[in-house]
């Protein structure tokens, strides 16, 4: 029995009720939901369908956006739900869950970054018509779909020490240190082994988009209504990208764009794209960062010494550093710390911002070749010595990050493209619209 027939045997009696209740013989019985896509092993129901296009509409306006043809509006959101479904049912036979914790601070940081307090947050969705509840659902959401994309796609990225060292050895590279761009997308798409009638129809309809922008269309709004980029619905934009994160072709003619200007359709595997300039930042790289060199000697509380006994421990230390004794020597003989005991308890040169709050505050404080006092820490008792400070230039170390992000980042976008046409194309999808 499919789920039309069920729900219409359950609810007959409900209508049947209200025809009587009503007194008329021309009742009506009005659905109150339906399927309108089967997905696998799940379905999505016409209020889902509805509600994520109210979504999308209040984005849009907000944006000044026009809106595409109803039609066309209801296929990107179908598909972008369909998307979504196939990748939620991937975390939830990988078992893949939120806690609630975590799913708390995560609402928590985006009402920080918005200006408010969680309550705040709560109300400005609850003037929007959205519910706390449907907020918490949607994010939940969204962190199992970024989670099963870093499995799935992040975690089959290896980057080479010698793709990083050509990396910066390249053109590309230098231009990936001095600006970011800020791009927007639409692509036409090509079904595997595409014939090649099939090949010049898609052409054909990005050049005829193509012409559209030359002569003032816009971009944005064409995106909505034509692309099948993953960003269709945010007007194609994909946000800021280095230069070198771009696939293919594109890496060498953005960067030379003017702002607004939009490329020429672009062949690529799997379709045809567009990208326009919408805008672009750089700046210098400023990479000193403040250095402490400091032993420490550390005494932890234990089912043999308790927190008391501890601290006088500590202090007993201290006051044989004070009275001349050596500090290596004692950092050999009584830190508890593994990492750094046999080497009379040396941390080598270290950013205080690595250490934990109540190290870091005593590190800052405590002047060269003095000893601090013992100060407690979630590790145990800790008596410090600062043996030297220095402004170090990580500006290398800082452009092979940057370049091992960019190459990752630009692998990702890639692999992420391909794994979503490829679990589309092996899911069970039926729409019923």
């Amino acid at each position: 029995m499919n789920v039309k027939n069920k729900l219409s045997k359950i609810f007959a009696p409900l209508a049947m009720a209200s025809a009587l209740l009503a007194g008329s013989a021309h009742a009506q019985f009005q659905s109150i939901d339906r399927v309108v896509a089967i997905v696998d092993n799940d379905v999505i129901m016409q209020s889902q369908l509805d509600d994520r296009m109210r979504e999308v509409r209040q984005t849009l306006s907000k944006r000044g956006n026009a809106l595409p043809p109803e039609h066309v509006l209801q296929q990107q959101v179908l598909e972008r739900l369909i998307i979504e479904n196939i990748q939620l049912q991937i975390g939830d036979r990988s078992g893949i869950r939120i806690a609630d914790d975590e799913l708390n601070g995560a609402l928590g940081t985006i009402a920080q970054r918005n200006g408010m307090t969680l309550e705040q947050f709560r109300q400005a969705l609850s003037n929007d018509g959205v519910s706390y509840e449907e907020a918490r659902d949607q994010v939940r959401r969204e962190m199992v779909i970024s989670r099963v994309r870093e499995y799935r796609v992040a975690d089959r990225i290896q980057i080479s020490d010698q793709e990083v060292t050509n990396f910066l050895a390249s053109d590309l590279g230098q231009i990936q240190l001095a600006e970011e761009l800020r791009l927007a997308l639409i692509f036409l798409p090509l079904p595997e082994g595409a014939s090649p009638e099939q090949i010049r129809a898609a052409e054909s309809g990005a050049d005829d988009l193509y012409r559209q922008i030359q002569n003032g269309a816009d971009f944005a709004q064409l995106a909505i209504a034509r692309s099948a980029g993953e960003n269709a619905l945010e007007g194609g934009e994909i946000g800021w990208r280095k230069a070198a994160q771009l696939p293919g072709v594109f890496s060498e003619i953005v960067p030379k764009m003017a702002v607004g200007e939009t490329t020429a359709p672009v062949r690529m595997p799997g379709g045809f794209y567009l990208v326009k300039l919408l805008e672009k930042r750089g700046g210098e790289v400023n990479a000193l960062v403040d250095e402490v060199r400091a032993r420490h000697i550390l005494l932890k509380p234990s089912a043999i010494r308790s927190e008391e006994e501890t601290e006088k421990q500590a202090q007993r230390v201290y006051d044989r550093i004070m009275a001349g004794e050596d500090f290596a020597k004692l950092a050999k003989n009584f830190s508890e710390d593994p990492g750094s005991a046999l080497n009379g308890g040396d941390l080598n040169w270290v950013s205080p911002d690595a250490m934990v709050p109540e190290f870091r505050a005593m590190m800052q404080q405590t002047a060269v070749n003095e000893v601090s006092k013992p100060f407690r820490s979630q590790f145990g008792w800790h008596v410090l010595r600062v043996e030297g400070r220095r402004a170090t230039d990580r500006s290398e170390d800082l452009r092979e990050h940057q370049a091992r992000t960019a190459l990752r980042n630009r692998k990702y976008d890639e692999e992420l493209s391909l794994w979503l046409r490829q679990i589309r194309d092996e899911a069970f999808v039926e729409v019923k619209l």
